[in-house]
This record gives C-alpha cells, sequence and structure tokens, in this order.
C-alpha cells in the first residue's frame, strides 16, 4: 500500500462509521460531507509532500492564514475547488475534484440515481475552470460504494458497469486546447468504507478492466504539471521542483 492509499484510507476511518441506508438523510449527508473534507485534506497534504507547499486544503495555519477550500473565478463564474494549487505567477495550477455516491436510493435499491446528477456537476466545473485557466490540469476522484459493483440484476447492469460508458469521454484531455468539459485524468473509485478495515479500488474511467495504482496515477499527473509549466516547474518522479 502506498503513502497516497494510506491517507485516504486515514482519512476514511476518521470519517467514522457509515450510517446504514436507512438512516435519516440528515444524518448520510452529514457524513458524506465529513468524508469528502477527510479525503481533500489527504489528498492536499499529499500535494504539499509533493512540492506543492500551498496546496489547499490543510489542517488551519498550517497553510497561510486560513486551510479552507479555494473559490476561483473561473469561466462561467465562481466555483469552489476540493483541492488546488495555485499561485500568483501562473494562477490554478492543478485541482482535483472529488464526488462521492455512497448510499442506496431507497426505491431502485441501487447507487444508479445520482449518477447524472454527479456527472453534471464535475462537467461544469471541468468548463468553469479550463476556460479560465486552460493550462491548468485537473483531476475527479469519484468515490462510489464498493457494494455498487454488485447492485445489478437481471434487467440492468450494476451501477459500476453503467458509469463507464457516461463517463468515459470525460478524461485524457490531450492538451491547453482540447474539450473544456473534459478532464486530464478521471478516476472512479470502489470504495469499502468499513471504518475498521476499508479499502479502494481505483480505474479510470475509459477503462472498466485495468485497476490503477493512485500512487502511480499521482506520478502521472505531476509529470503533466511539468509538461504544461515547462519554464517554471519540472514534475519528474511525480515531485515538483521549482526551475
Amino acid at each position: 500500500m502506498s503513502r497516497f492509499e494510506d491517507r485516504l484510507l486515514a482519512a476514511v476511518t476518521a470519517t467514522g462509521p457509515k450510517p446504514t441506508d436507512d438512516q435519516l438523510q440528515s444524518v448520510k449527508k452529514n457524513w458524506n460531507q465529513r468524508l469528502s473534507d477527510n479525503l481533500a485534506q489527504a489528498i492536499g497534504a499529499e500535494l504539499r509532500d509533493r512540492g506543492m507547499d500551498t496546496a489547499l486544503p490543510a489542517e488551519p495555519g498550517e497553510v497561510g492564514v486560513t486551510g479552507a477550500e479555494r473559490r476561483l473565478a473561473g469561466g462561467i463564474g465562481a466555483k469552489k475547488v476540493d483541492v488546488t494549487w495555485a499561485t500568483e505567477e501562473s494562477g490554478l495550477i492543478f485541482a482535483v475534484s472529488v464526488k462521492s455516491i455512497m448510499f442506496r436510493d431507497g426505491s431502485s435499491n441501487n447507487f444508479q440515481k445520482n449518477l447524472t446528477n454527479r456527472r453534471g456537476d464535475l462537467l461544469v466545473e471541468s468548463v468553469t475552470l479550463h476556460r479560465r485557466f486552460p493550462y491548468a490540469v485537473l483531476s475527479a476522484f469519484f468515490f462510489i460504494d464498493a457494494a455498487a459493483e454488485h447492485d445489478g440484476t437481471p434487467r440492468r447492469k450494476s451501477t459500476f458497469e453503467n458509469a463507464f460508458p457516461r463517463l468515459r469521454l470525460f478524461t485524457r484531455r490531450p492538451d491547453p486546447s482540447g474539450r473544456e468539459e473534459q478532464y486530464e485524468r478521471f478516476y472512479l473509485i470502489l470504495l469499502d468504507a468499513n471504518s475498521f478495515a476499508p479499502s479502494i479500488r481505483a480505474f479510470e474511467v475509459h477503462d472498466s478492466e485495468t485497476e490503477v495504482n493512485l500512487e502511480f496515477a499521482l506520478d502521472d499527473m505531476i509529470e503533466l504539471i511539468g509538461e504544461r509549466n515547462f519554464d517554471l516547474y519540472d514534475g519528474t518522479d511525480g515531485v515538483i521542483k521549482k526551475l
């Protein structure tokens, strides 16, 4: 297990026991928010350890005067972004959007009801940011409950299987002139949120067969940051170095 994946799993554990599907919506919403906040903090900490000293969010007082998520002025309005690295010189350089579907829909008993809404949220975010910051490297980490791999019936595929054809177009933006709605990298992550022994399995959304090591995936994204900002930074070996 890599350091980065250890951090993500520690964030899940710190969120506490996951509510059952039949608990009050307010209870599930609060747990989801804690999970998202903890995951964003874990990703921000990893980025700082990889040379992005001002990456947010951070623990209060750790980076400047605030550790909160950034609100960025994008091409079609301001947008709060879960994890960011930005500088005065370049503006937004790297961002990670964290989304999740962790509870079954009460009527269908599967996880698919909110898939289209989450996709819409993610695409609005990518368009907003890429329109203002075309050189920015954007990544999406979309966590879905591990049980979504097995919620299919004889009449429908599982939510996990159905996610790939709905999301596959939105990864691998090739260069700053590429489609604004695409992410440079978009990952679907199966999360078993057992607070005593959580686990994750990650896949890029254009390939449902190949499991991805998130440590290596982050190395890849950081090398891409170096390519996009070659006069200022080197991203070799998954660490940002200022030139």
